[in-house]
């Protein structure tokens, strides 16, 4: 039996024992090193940060590129430090799961300290502190979420939490993104050294929207006198303080019973997962896919160990943005959202399930390898079509990746813009193109209308997954039931009208009575919305 925690170096042959890569430097000799010189650190100690970022220090640490190791500043579930990081030395083990059943796992041991970021923990937020005085800080990651950015409400005013910080200045802010601008400005104040700011959340324009929240909370600062107008200077200056974007791919759910299950069989001890008071589902053992991108902007104004030497693709903004473009427009997220919202309406339970259907397989093909990849800019650092060729054969496949429908269907209104409008106004700028070439996207906006009716393929009425818009898209539509008369027309066109969700209007490029027509058929009775996709599948291989 070994444990997480158990000496690697002395005692390797346990751990080759139960299959498990080891690091090949010191622990010791990494936290020494980062506690005089620290070099990396990173905001938010989830799962994607335990499987990815720390992975990639790993090998760093492996070649002798990085010195040190990372310090994670965990900024909202303190258990996930008291818990989790610390009583296992800050060790991870990552599994990487395969389609095939086949697991390879790595014991990492790069994260040096960890920390949570919470005035809550006056210990640990002068810990950090201390940390960004330090010249030898080169960047910063995050992995917050999107939401973690945000600090406005819906009708454009400051969140109150963010008002009361701008006014009582950067001694004890309670936001997030105050406080890493409260960090900014210590760093300032001793000695103004650069760094790189970046953002690795799953979401376009990342580092320029934390650029946007920290300058933010800064000038209002400033108004308010507790900051001088120089700090501005520090933070807008990109040989100063970067904000540099990237594009992060790779799915890592939720800590797996079924991974953990098998783990234990294999003798490994650590295996249970932590369900945190706030909600957090973490373990000593992390879950992730084989295949990964990481995609960062060259932008490091005070150095950086090379990154590339871990597979990290380092580039200009413009191939950033491409290669961004290339998966959430065409070659990944259409497809998932196509299987979240036939997933939800057909019952199933997981994307990898769904992935046995050949009728679901032939619809994500159509999305990305026929209608998406004619009209997508190759990034010239990854070729689409492999990019979908790993997304339909390795990725989605996998049953160790416990993905569900339901989750992926979350804010589904917020998504369609980018996921589909993109590839429909290629479609309509191109002269050898015209939208009413596609069939496989208007047949996903058009069972995403007949998700919104909240009744699934036999009629049950079913729970629909959170989304801002849901009760105003709802209104017409959620009273009504299979098979009886209704007008297609009158339903639909609030929605298909609105350039807000769609980037533009579906009738003004002739598709809106298309999908009045598809989600009638889907209307009339139970199977129907099986048998729409079934009929149009074998139609377009005619």
């Amino acid at each position: 039996m070994v444990h997480l925690t158990d000496d690697y170096r002395f005692h390797k042959e346990a751990f080759e024992a139960g299959a498990i890569n080891v690091p090949q430097y010191s622990q010791m000799a990494i936290d020494e090193e980062t506690n005089n010189a620290p070099v990396w650190v990173h905001f938010g100690g989830g799962n994607l940060f335990r499987c990815f970022h720390a992975a990639i220090a790993q090998s760093l640490l492996n070649q002798g590129e990085l010195k040190s190791g990372v310090v994670v500043a965990e900024t909202y579930d303190d258990e996930v430090v008291s818990r989790i990081y610390r009583p296992y030395n800050n060790r991870i083990l990552q599994v990487i799961t395969k389609a095939d059943g086949q697991f390879e796992k790595h014991l990492l041991a790069s994260v040096a300290e960890s920390y949570f970021f919470n005035q809550s923990n006056q210990t640990d937020w002068q810990s950090m502190m201390a940390i960004f005085e330090k010249p030898s800080l080169q960047f910063a990651t995050f992995s917050i979420t999107e939401k973690g950015y945000n600090l406005w409400q819906s009708n454009g005013d400051l969140l109150e939490m963010v008002a009361q910080d701008i006014e009582n200045g950067p001694k004890a802010p309670l936001n997030n993104m105050a406080g890493v601008t409260a960090l900014l400005y210590h760093r300032y104040q001793n000695g103004a050294t650069p760094i790189a700011m970046i953002s690795t959340d799953n979401f376009s324009q990342n580092g320029d929207r934390l650029k946007k929240s920290i300058l933010t909370i800064a000038k209002g600062w400033v108004a308010k006198g507790h900051v001088p107008a120089e700090f501005i200077d520090y933070l807008t200056d990109a040989k100063q303080v970067s904000f540099p974007l990237s594009m992060i791919d790779r799915i890592t759910p939720n800590p797996s019973q079924t991974v953990a299950d098998q783990l234990a069989a294999a003798g490994f001890e650590d295996t249970t997962i932590l369900h945190t008071t706030k909600g957090t589902n973490i373990a000593p053992f992390g879950n992730t896919e084989e295949t990964h991108y990481l995609v960062i902007e060259d932008a490091f104004p005070n150095g950086r160990p090379d990154l590339t030497k871990a597979g990290v693709y380092l580039v200009s903004r413009d191939v950033v943005n491409d290669v961004d473009e290339m998966k959430v427009t065409t070659c990944l997220n259409p497809l998932h959202t196509s299987l979240a919202v036939f997933g939800c309406l057909l019952g199933y339970q997981s994307i990898s399930a769904e992935m046995q259907n050949p009728d679901l397989v032939q619809l994500i093909k159509q999305i990305g390898y026929h209608e998406g990849l004619p009209v997508v800019k190759d990034p010239g650092i990854i070729n689409p079509k492999q990019f979908i060729d790993e997304v339909v054969n390795k990725r989605l496949p996998n049953p160790f990746i416990p993905d569900t429908p339901q989750r992926i269907a979350s804010d589904t209104s917020q998504k369609m813009a980018i996921r589909y409008g993109v590839t429909l106004q290629h479609y309509v700028d191109r002269s050898d193109l015209t939208p009413t070439q596609l069939h496989f996207i208007p047949l996903t906006i058009a069972a995403w209308c007949r998700y919104l009716v909240g009744l699934d393929d036999n009629g049950a009425a079913f729970d629909l997954s959170p989304d801002p818009l849901l009760s105003e898209l709802q209104a017409d539509l959620k009273n009504l039931q299979l098979g009886q008369a209704i007008d297609a027309h009158a339903l639909l066109q609030p929605i298909l009208s609105n350039k807000t969700i769609f980037g533009l209007d579906l009738y003004q490029i002739e598709l809106g009575v298309r999908i009045e027509t598809l989600f009638s058929q889907m209307m009339a009775e139970k199977g129907a919305i099986a048998a729409t996709l079934h009929t149009l599948i074998e139609k377009e291989a005619e």
